[in-house]
C-alpha cells in the first residue's frame, strides 16, 4: 500500500515493491543521541514516543555515532525536502528504503490524523483512520440503498 495512491501529499516516497508487504516494513529514524540542540532532541523524543505509544515497529539508527548511518540519510533525503544548507537534520523518517519526512511533516501528518499513511503503513483496525473511512464507506452504502424519492425522481428526468 503505497500513500500516493492514497492521495497524500506528505507521504513515503518509495518504488513501488510487489514484493514488499506493509507488515514486514520497518519504519526507521534516523536520530543524533548525542545531539546538543534542546529543541532537536524534543522532537526526536516526540516522533519515537508516538511509534512507542502506537505500538509501531521502529528502528532508531543514530547518526551521531555511526558515520555510515549519517551519510545513509544525507544521501537519501530528496533534494527538494533537505535545507538550504544541504545537511537535513534529524529527525529524519523513512520506511525501509522510502523516504516520510522529516519532524515538520510528521507533525502535520499526526495533526490530520493520517501518520499511518504519512508512514506507508496501514491503520490499525479500529483506529480513527479506519473508523472514517468505514463511516464514510457506510454513508456511501447507505446514499446507494436509500429509496428514490418523488422529488428526485422528477430531478433526474
Amino acid at each position: 500500500l503505497c500513500c500516493q495512491s492514497l492521495g497524500e501529499t506528505a507521504c513515503c516516497v518509495r518504488p513501488h515493491s510487489p514484493a514488499s508487504t506493509v507488515a514486514n516494513m520497518v519504519i526507521k529514524v534516523f536520530l543524533a543521541t548525542s545531539s546538543g540542540s534542546t529543541a532537536i532532541k524534543k522532537k526526536q523524543q516526540e516522533v519515537v514516543g508516538f511509534l512507542e505509544a502506537n505500538k509501531i515497529d521502529y528502528a532508531q539508527m543514530d547518526i551521531a555515532s555511526n558515520e555510515e548511518n549519517r551519510m545513509w540519510m544525507r544521501e537519501n533525503v530528496p533534494g527538494d525536502k533537505k535545507p538550504t544548507n544541504g545537511i537535513p537534520l534529524p529527525p529524519q523518517i523513512f520506511n525501509e528504503e522510502g523516504y516520510c519526512g522529516d519532524y515538520e511533516t510528521f507533525f502535520d501528518a499526526k495533526e490530520d490524523n493520517r501518520v499511518f499513511a504519512f508512514l506507508g503503513l496501514a491503520p490499525p483496525p479500529g483506529s480513527k483512520s479506519n473508523a472514517d473511512d468505514d463511516q464514510e464507506d457506510q454513508e456511501n452504502k447507505d446514499e446507494e440503498d436509500a429509496p428514490v424519492t418523488e422529488d428526485e425522481a422528477e430531478d433526474e428526468s
